[in-house]
């Protein structure tokens, strides 16, 4: 490992942090950054790419998973803090609530999963889910302004719950992204938009942990001693960056709401159709 490869690790840790939870879709973007620069660079072979890709990930999770780590002891029944919407409400958001919303999106990654790796992975692709996302978001916006918004994951059904959990089956597709799906989702079912990303957020611990855990399994051999100084970068940018960008998104996003964010992603998603097509 040179001083360049490392900084081309912090690099893909930052776009890595960046992306994850803001919905312009960071599987696209580390698909583009992967073609434009790994591949064509040949810095690591693909199979040690790919293990760095989780790694950064599992960063990322870090990160969200400390933003939320009172609402996850309270889950788990470790920690009785009681919000001001719960004893509003009366009501609290649940494990159930949150493994519903999970169902779909993994019944459908394991029985299409081969699929999607096989064709789905490519800069095209991409172009088109963020574009079709930043329609749905589009869309959620607008419908946003003439429904009665839920103010709290605390006040949500196990309906939303399972509707925004068919939205984030969208995700499978690169480009479409997992937050911008279930938020959007989240806004179109009647939750203000950070409601929809505290859900959105809590639910993507199980299944991203629980996805990365099982590739870093089957990728160990990658994880050598001459890669780490690579991984270690990675990981630790991708998680100072997340935690910053988690923190900064959920207080602004009731203001700024999803507009913004589909326009990048129309502007980034005509770039890729001029370049690749």
């Amino acid at each position: 490992m040179n001083l360049w490869d490392l900084f081309v690790a912090l690099v893909l840790g930052i776009v890595e942090g960046l992306t994850e939870y803001a919905p312009v879709s960071s599987t696209g973007h580390m698909i583009i950054v992967d073609d434009l620069w790994l591949k064509s660079k040949e810095i690591i072979t693909p199979e040690a790419a790919n293990t760095f890709k989780v790694v950064i990930q599992l960063g990322s999770i870090l990160a969200v998973m400390i933003v939320f780590k009172d609402r996850i002891l309270n889950l788990l029944g470790l920690k009785k803090n009681i919000t001001e919407e719960q004893k509003r409400s009366g009501h609290k958001l649940t494990i159930a609530q949150i493994a519903v919303g999970l169902v779909p999106a993994v019944i459908l990654g394991f029985l299409f999963e081969d699929y999607i790796d096989k064709y789905l992975f490519d800069v095209r692709t991409v172009a088109v889910g963020l574009i079709l996302g930043a329609v749905l978001m589009l869309v959620a916006d607008w419908i946003n302004k003439r429904k009665t918004e839920t103010s709290s994951v605390d006040n949500m059904t196990y309906r939303q719950a399972l509707y925004i959990g068919l939205f984030q089956c969208l995700a499978l597709w690169p480009g479409f992204s997992r937050s911008g799906s279930t938020i959007a989702g989240g806004v179109i079912l009647g939750l203000n938009h950070r409601a929809a990303a505290d859900f959105t957020f809590i639910m993507a611990m199980p299944i991203m942990a629980g996805a990365s855990f099982l590739t870093l399994v089957k990728n160990a051999e990658y994880l050598t001693t001459d890669m780490l100084p690579f991984f270690i970068v990675g990981f630790v940018s991708a998680f100072v960056v997340a935690l910053f960008v988690v923190r900064f998104f959920l207080k602004l996003i009731n203001k700024i709401k999803l507009v913004p964010f589909a326009i990048y992603r129309i502007i980034l998603g005509v770039i890729l159709f001029i370049l690749f097509m």
